[in-house]
């Protein structure tokens, strides 16, 4: 390194786990100056990442603004699986790589996601209310409750993560129905379930409804106010994925009206969800907070791939998982 060339700098723009001891270590072993906030708008991106050689950010916007003012030859790391908060286009224009980690939590996202779907079948929630309240009326508050043999559990999108749903919930007995324009009649026979050929199919036949779907111009509301009007009145909606597949407003309409049963979310629009929300006054929605990819083993490899790209961007090394150049 020259005289003149400034040392190198590894910004985290925010994030929520105790210690960055493995980041600041990745830091320090390429000699990189390295600095933490908790930023939360896109002013405080900004300033925070002024000629950074490495971010790394969990749920800050990395605006076309912030990028702007990157060190020549910056590299870009998401915390987690998606990256819709990130502006790729404009990173990708400048050739910045962006690195991802898509596997740190496949299990423990399906997990969360095949809990959510039996708890919400098996009433849990609304029977526990139930007994707290001074009743025992198994019955009359269960009906109606389908045989999960009688229950068909509806994936839009079908990736790595609504596959290892979809292999947890195998044993119950379930009918699956696929709509996943990637996926073959012969793909959905050897996962021993059906592909709807369109979204309306899926729409009307699905008991449980479960997005897998990355956010994107296409899919962004595609769980809309005509979408959920297209639903059985019996049918739960389940959202571990992405807040913006969904028009939360039509949603808590849909669910006050009874036009659909039930949901479960875990994801939202915007986080934390504000006070006000009307998602907070609705019993047949359960609510958790973006909480499907935490494990203790989850956060340890979470922290640990993102301090091996630190380390891969200051040495110039390709990233491990790059962010693909279509975005």
């Amino acid at each position: 390194m020259s005289k003149n060339q400034p040392s190198p700098y590894v910004v985290v723009t925010d994030y929520t786990f105790p210690t960055l001891v493995r980041e600041e270590a990745a830091a320090a072993s390429g000699k990189a100056r390295f600095a933490a906030f908790q930023c939360a708008s896109e002013a405080e991106v900004i300033k925070a990442v002024a000629g950074a050689t490495v971010v790394a950010v969990q749920f800050a916007p990395l605006s076309a603004k912030a990028i702007a003012g990157l060190a020549p030859g910056a590299r870009i790391i998401r915390y987690g699986v998606g990256y819709d908060n990130i502006d790729i286009a404009s990173a990708l224009r400048n050739n910045y790589p962006v690195a991802y980690v898509p596997d740190y939590c496949t299990d423990e996202v399906a997990d969360h996601t095949a809990t959510l779907i039996l708890v919400r079948l098996r009433k849990v929630a609304d029977l526990d209310r139930s007994v707290r309240a001074g009743e025992w009326s198994a019955v009359a508050r269960s009906r109606p409750m389908p045989a999960f043999s009688q229950t068909c559990i509806g994936f839009l999108g079908l990736g790595r993560i609504g596959r290892a749903v979809l292999e947890r919930l195998k044993p119950f007995g379930f009918r699956f129905l696929i709509r996943d324009p990637a996926l073959s009649d012969q793909d959905a026979a050897q996962l021993g379930a059906e592909r709807a050929s369109n979204l309306e199919t899926l729409l009307a036949q699905a008991d449980v409804l479960t997005l897998h779907l990355p956010s994107s111009a296409e899919t962004r509301h595609i769980i809309s106010s005509s979408a959920l009007a297209q639903m059985k009145n019996s049918a739960i909606l389940i959202n571990t994925a992405r807040g913006d597949l969904i028009d939360e407003a039509a949603l808590a309409v849909a669910l006050q009206a009874g036009s659909i049963a039930a949901a479960a979310l875990d994801v939202f629009q915007a986080e934390p969800l504000a006070a006000d929300h009307p998602f907070r006054g609705l019993e047949n929605l359960t609510l958790t907070p973006h909480a499907a990819w935490y494990s203790d083993s989850a956060i340890d490899k979470l922290q640990s791939c993102v301090a091996d790209e630190i380390a891969r961007g200051l040495a110039g090394r390709e990233p491990r998982c790059p962010v693909p150049a279509s975005g």
